[in-house]
C-alpha cells in the first residue's frame, strides 16, 4: 500500500477518535484529589468528571483524564481531601438570615449578656448609629428566658428608644423587646387573641409585659417583622443567609420551621438563577401547636403541588412536641391532640419531623408515630424526630421497629450533664453509638443559628471526642445555656462527656451526608459522590480523616460546588 493511502486511514482514524473523544467529553473534571465518595463499597478515589450538574464518572486519574475535550473545564485539586457536599438535615434559614443582618452578642469569640449591661447597651447603641436606616433593629444574645432572671425591657429602652429592637435568643425559643418592639407587634396590656401565644407572654404581677416573650408568643413578633419588611428585603437577606452557608460547605438543607410564603421566597431566588443551596422546607412555627385549619392544609397541599424539584421542595410537616425554655421544656400538645394530628397529616402523605427533647415527649411522638403506621397502612415514611437527646433504654429499640431518623446537633451535647436539663439524671443523653448499633439512620445538623456559624467541621469535632465545652461569659444565664462546641465564648475544657458514645469521622461525614440525605428523601440525588448524582461536593483545607480529632474544627472549605458549579471559593 502507498504510503499516502496509509496517510489517508492515519487522518481518517485520528478524526474518528478526536469525535469519539468529542462526543464522551465532560463539561468538568477534577483531578489529583483526596477524595471521599461516602459510597461503602469503594469509599475512597482521587477523580471524577461532571457533565451538565451530574458526576458522569468517578475513579482514577486517568480515567477521568481521558474525558478531557476541547472545552472541557479541568481542576487540580493538588491533593486536597473532597467530600460530599454538606447536606444539613436541620436549620431555620430565615432566622439565620435575621441573625446575620443584625447585630450578634454571641459568638464563639464572646458572650455579652444582660450581665454586663453596659456593654451590651453600648454594642446597640453602636449598632444602630451605625445603621440609621434600618427599621428594625435586629440582634442575638443569650438570655434568661424566665422570670425571675429574665431581662426587662428597660435595659433595651436604655439603648434604643426610637426604634424597635427585637433580640432573638441563641435557642430561638425566646425574644426580647424593647418597649417600642412591643408596642408595634401589639402586645400590650390586652391579652393576645390566641391564648396559646397569649400564654407565652412573660407578664408582670400588673399584666404588663416585660419584655420577654417565649415559645409560641413570639409568631406574633414573627407576623410583624414579616409585614414590616418588604418582600425585595427578605429575598436579600435570604440570599445572604445561603451564600454563608456555602462558606462552610453546605450544599442542601432542609429547612425545619417555615410556610408557603418562606417557600416562594426560595423559589423566587431560583427563578433568579441566585439560589446556591437545595431546600427542603418544613410547615412549622416554633412551639405552636398546628391546627387543621382549611387554610393550613390548603397551603401544604399547594407547597406540595408547586415545590418538589432539586432546589425548592416541601412536603414536610415540622411539629413541636415540647419547646426549650425553663429548668423543664413545656409541653406544646396533650398526647391524645398530637396523636390525631400525626395520623390524620401522615395519611395525606405529609412526611413528618418532631421536636422532642424530653424522655417523656420521645416516648410520645413513637407512639403517635406507630398509631400512623397501624391507622394507615405500610409505606415509606422516613419519619424523624429532631433532637432525641433524652431518650429511655426501652425507647431505643422502637425507633429501629418504626424505621424512624434520629436527627440530632453533635455542637450542642456535651455540657457537664450533657443536655440533660437534670445535672442527676443517670440516663446519658446523645447517645449516637447507641443508635447507630441499633441500626438507626441518624442525620448530623448545625440547627444554626442556634449554633453558630453553621460549621460542621465544629460538629465533627466534637461528635469524635465528645469534649465538654464551657464558656464563664454565659455563667448567669439559667435554662441550660448552649455553650456546646465553639459558641457563646466557650472553651474546651479537656473533659469528656460519655466517651462510648463518640463516633468515627466517617460515620460523622455521613450523618452529615448520606443519612442527612436520606431523611431528606434525597438520597437517589445528593449525599455521595457517584455517578447519576449532581456534583455537590466540598474541598477542604486539611485531612480530616487523619488530623487529630481535636483538630477537626479548625478545617476551612476551599471551595464548594453545587451541581458542578462552583459557588464558593476555589482551588488555588
Amino acid at each position: 500500500m502507498r504510503a499516502s493511502s496509509w496517510k489517508f486511514i492515519g487522518l481518517a482514524l485520528l478524526v474518528a477518535l478526536a469525535s469519539a473523544a468529542g462526543a464522551s467529553a465532560s463539561d468538568l473534571v477534577l483531578l489529583h484529589g483526596h477524595i471521599y465518595t461516602g459510597v461503602p463499597s469503594s469509599p475512597w478515589t482521587e477523580a471524577l468528571s461532571v457533565t451538565g450538574s451530574r458526576i458522569d464518572a468517578v475513579g482514577a486519574d486517568a480515567e477521568s483524564a481521558a474525558r478531557r475535550g476541547p472545552a472541557t473545564r479541568v481542576i487540580d485539586l493538588h491533593g486536597h481531601t473532597v467530600i460530599p457536599g454538606i447536606v444539613d438535615a436541620h436549620i431555620h434559614v430565615w432566622l439565620g438570615a435575621v441573625a446575620l443582618h443584625g447585630f450578634n452578642l454571641s459568638t464563639p469569640a464572646a458572650s455579652i449578656t444582660p450581665g454586663k449591661p453596659k456593654l451590651l447597651i453600648a454594642r446597640i447603641r453602636d449598632y444602630a448609629a451605625r445603621h440609621p436606616d434600618e427599621k428594625l433593629l435586629l440582634g442575638r444574645a443569650d438570655f434568661s428566658p424566665t422570670p425571675p432572671f429574665a431581662p426587662t425591657h428597660a435595659l433595651l429602652d436604655e439603648a434604643v428608644s426610637d426604634r424597635p429592637i427585637i433580640v432573638h435568643n441563641i435557642s430561638e425559643h425566646a425574644m426580647w423587646l424593647n418597649a417600642k418592639a412591643l408596642a408595634l407587634a401589639g402586645i400590650t396590656d390586652e391579652p393576645l387573641s390566641d391564648p396559646v401565644e397569649e400564654r407565652n407572654v412573660i407578664r408582670d404581677a400588673s399584666g404588663h409585659p416585660t419584655g420577654v416573650l417565649i415559645e409560641a408568643a413570639m409568631e406574633a413578633v414573627e407576623r410583624y417583622v414579616r409585614a414590616t419588611l418588604t418582600v425585595a428585603e427578605q429575598l436579600a437577606m435570604i440570599q445572604v443567609a445561603t451564600r454563608e452557608l456555602n462558606r462552610y460547605g453546605i450544599t442542601s438543607i432542609v429547612n425545619a420551621t417555615g410556610d408557603l410564603a418562606e417557600i416562594k421566597l426560595y423559589a423566587a431566588l431560583r427563578d433568579r438563577g441566585a439560589l446556591t443551596v437545595r431546600t427542603r422546607t418544613a410547615f412549622g412555627a416554633i412551639a405552636t401547636p398546628h391546627r387543621l385549619t382549611p387554610q393550613f392544609l390548603a397551603d401544604l397541599d399547594e407547597a406540595r403541588t408547586m415545590y418538589h424539584d432539586e432546589w425548592v421542595a416541601a412536603n414536610l410537616v415540622k411539629f413541636f412536641a415540647d419547646g426549650f425554655t425553663g429548668l423543664l421544656a413545656p409541653l406544646v400538645y396533650r398526647p391524645d391532640q398530637f396523636k390525631t394530628l400525626v395520623v390524620e397529616l401522615d395519611r395525606r402523605g405529609y412526611q413528618l419531623m418532631t421536636h422532642a427533647t424530653r424522655f417523656d415527649t420521645v416516648h410520645m411522638v413513637l407512639d403517635a408515630y406507630e398509631q400512623a403506621e397501624r391507622s394507615n397502612g405500610p409505606r415509606e415514611r422516613r419519619l424523624r424526630i429532631e433532637h432525641s437527646s433524652s431518650v429511655r433504654d426501652a425507647d431505643f429499640p422502637r425507633y429501629a421497629a418504626l424505621s424512624v431518623i434520629d436527627v440530632t446537633s453533635p455542637a450542642f451535647c456535651c455540657g457537664e450533664s450533657g443536655t440533660n436539663a437534670d445535672p442527676k439524671e443517670p440516663t446519658p443523653s446523645d447517645q449516637w453509638q447507641t443508635f447507630l448499633k441499633q441500626g438507626v439512620v441518624v442525620g448530623f445538623s448545625s440547627d444554626w443559628p442556634c449554633s453558630w456559624p453553621p460549621n460542621a467541621f465544629i460538629g465533627i469535632q466534637e461528635a469524635t471526642t465528645r469534649e465538654i465545652w464551657h464558656s464563664a461569659d454565659t455563667a448567669d444565664i439559667i435554662d441550660l445555656p448552649l455553650d456546646g462546641a465553639a459558641m457563646a465564648g466557650a472553651r474546651p475544657t479537656g473533659k469528656f462527656y460519655t466517651p462510648e458514645q463518640r463516633v468515627t469521622v466517617r460515620q460523622a461525614v455521613d450523618a452529615y451526608t448520606r443519612g442527612s440525605a436520606y431523611a431528606a428523601f434525597a438520597d437517589s440525588q445528593v449525599g455521595s459522590l457517584e455517578v447519576g448524582k449532581f456534583a455537590d461536593l466540598a474541598v477542604l483545607s486539611q485531612d480530616i480523616f487523619s488530623v487529630p480529632p481535636v483538630a477537626i474544627g479548625k478545617t476551612d472549605v476551599v471551595m464548594t460546588m453545587v451541581g458542578g458549579r462552583i459557588v464558593h471559593g476555589a482551588i488555588p
